[in-house]
């Protein structure tokens, strides 16, 4: 049995170890140095100052899975209610539908931390477990941006996916940091 919680401190070493894998093996993520656990820390920390989620997805024996979270799109104030969201699996819990209900977490806390829409910045556009998991998450194609990545000797594009939360921009929004 799986649990999603929020992340806690004592989940930096298993979250920084996830990342690397991606950052050495992957190309869903652009970064090409692994950030240090010191620098995971910061980027939660900003993460959680924001009042944005950052969740972890763990196995039955207390192991950390997965883990995902938002911030906001752009730094600017009034992107505060548009985050790009994160997500990233242990390679062993890679598809196994764990991306899915730890991504659909995601999406009702970010709702519930007040935001509009979830914006998904895909490294690869054959990144197909990635866009899989969007789309089944309600995400809908916003456009893609070609050859802007340079990663293991070759050209990546962005995929770009959004999902409006709540009353998306049908109303406008409770504005507590104007």
């Amino acid at each position: 049995m799986t649990r999603i919680r929020p992340s806690q401190d004592a989940d930096l070493p298993a979250i920084t170890a996830i990342y690397a894998h991606h950052v050495l093996h992957g190309t869903g993520t652009f970064e090409t140095t692994p950030p240090t656990e010191a620098d995971m820390t910061a980027r939660r920390a900003d993460v959680l100052g924001k009042g944005l989620p950052y969740l972890v997805l763990e196995g039955d024996g207390g192991q950390v899975l997965g883990f995902a979270y938002c911030q906001w799109f752009k730094p600017r104030p009034a992107y505060r209610f548009s985050a790009e969201d994160s997500i990233y699996m242990h390679p062993d819990a890679a598809g196994r539908g764990l991306g899915r209900q730890l991504m659909d977490a995601l999406v009702a806390q970010a709702q519930a931390a007040g935001l509009r829409k979830l914006i998904a910045v895909i490294g690869d556009s054959g990144n197909a477990g990635s866009i899989g998991v969007h789309r089944a998450c309600g995400f809908t194609p916003a456009g893609v941006v070609r050859a802007c990545g340079w990663k293991f000797g070759r050209w990546l594009d962005i995929v770009l996916m959004e999902r409006e939360l709540g009353d998306g921009d049908r109303t406008p929004p409770v504005d507590n940091a104007a």
